[in-house]
């Protein structure tokens, strides 16, 4: 969970309106539409970068002010406290896309969305390599500092397939305040890690390394995923959710310690265990985060008094709670 901060002095606030435009730098925006749980409480400050170049400059005032921020991409993976942010939460909206067909390279600005757009502009221009993960809320940023990953299912694909494996390199502002060029092995990526995790570091933008494929054929693979996607996962628009809540227990399951324990369609307030996916929790209605910690916490104490296991949360807590 992220610590608790104090708000933005009025010189804090003012100082970061300076340097990103009065205009631009808004206050107490809720956060809730901005994430696939639709839960979260108000940001102090809340700014828009629309390019790489804006999203480290709105970095570096933070820091350069002493300001506590958070980088929101798509909202999933994450639950915002009902007290929501104290500092300024950046959403990211830089989106360019490059192509390179004759070198087989795909550049995007860090907040490019994975699906659609990122895939279909590979498959317009006969790209294969990102057809593996439609319907997965993301960004290119979050897609690099998770290693975004699909259990491909068509027949000879089935296996996990990660996005380190399309990666060529990215450009970076380090923790330092450093913009760098470095190569995938920078990562370090594993399953559903990155350095990202360890590393105050910000992808900027990333170059994907893909080979020639049918676009017919590329848009068939997305259908199936799609499909089987659609069969085990809740629909975002009806019934928004963080995706997967515990992390994975090699050779269990999460999902299916929670459901030999009878626990789908348990809820607590407006968070529902979904009957779909035992590893997921819908807000099915005016869900807070408080309903969604203690229902977190019920899953848990059941999970552990029953089979010995102990699950720990995959999604990020952020702001006050």
């Amino acid at each position: 969970m992220s610590e608790p901060t104090a708000p933005p002095t009025p010189l804090q606030a003012a100082a970061l309106r300076r340097v990103l435009g009065a205009e631009r730098v808004r206050a107490s925006v809720p956060l809730a539409p901005f994430t696939t749980f639709r839960i979260g409480g108000p940001a102090d400050l809340f700014y828009e970068p629309e390019s790489a170049r804006e999203l480290a400059r709105a970095i570096v005032a933070a820091r350069n002010v002493g300001l506590s921020w958070f980088l929101l991409g798509l909202g999933a993976n994450i639950l915002v406290g009902d007290r929501g942010f104290r500092g300024l939460v950046i959403r990211n909206r830089a989106r360019t896309m490059r192509v390179d067909p004759a070198a087989g390279t795909l550049w995007a600005e860090s907040g490019a969305v994975v699906w659609p757009d990122l895939i279909e502009t590979a498959i317009e221009h006969g790209l294969s390599g990102l057809e593996h993960y439609p319907g997965i809320p993301s960004t290119v940023g979050g897609a690099l500092w998770q290693n975004l990953h699909f259990l491909a299912p068509a027949p000879a694909r089935e296996r996990t397939m990660f996005i380190a494996e399309v990666t060529a390199g990215a450009e970076i502002l380090s923790e330092e305040g450093e913009r760098q060029s470095v190569g995938v092995e920078y990562f370090q990526f594993g399953y559903d890690t990155s350095i990202l995790h360890h590393r105050r570091d910000v992808v900027l933008a990333a170059t994907f390394q893909l080979t020639p494929g049918d676009p017919e054929t590329l848009r068939r693979i997305v259908r199936e995923n799609l499909e089987w996607r659609r069969e085990r996962h809740p629909p975002l628009d009806t019934e928004p959710s963080a995706g997967s809540i515990f992390q994975k227990i090699e050779g269990v399951g999460a999902g299916r310690l929670i459901d030999e324990c009878g626990l789908k369609g348990t809820r607590i307030g407006g968070a529902l265990v979904t009957t779909r996916h035992a590893n997921i929790f819908i807000n099915a209605g005016g869900a807070t985060a408080a309903d969604v910690r203690a229902l977190i916490a019920h899953v848990q104490e059941v999970v552990l008094q029953r089979t010995g296991h102990q699950l720990t949360p995959e999604i990020s807590f952020i702001g006050s709670f």
